[in-house]
């Protein structure tokens, strides 16, 4: 699946991740919970 590149960005970030949810894919970050995404 492509990842967009906005997450890819967002998962530069210190301590953030990519997890895919019930299809979706999302960038979450424990360290800074402002960063976060979703695609599709």
């Amino acid at each position: 699946m492509k990842v967009r590149k906005s997450l890819r960005s967002l998962k530069d970030q210190p301590g953030s991740q990519v997890v895919r949810r019930r299809g979706k894919t999302y960038a979450i970050n424990k360290q800074n919970p402002r960063i976060k995404a979703r695609q599709g």
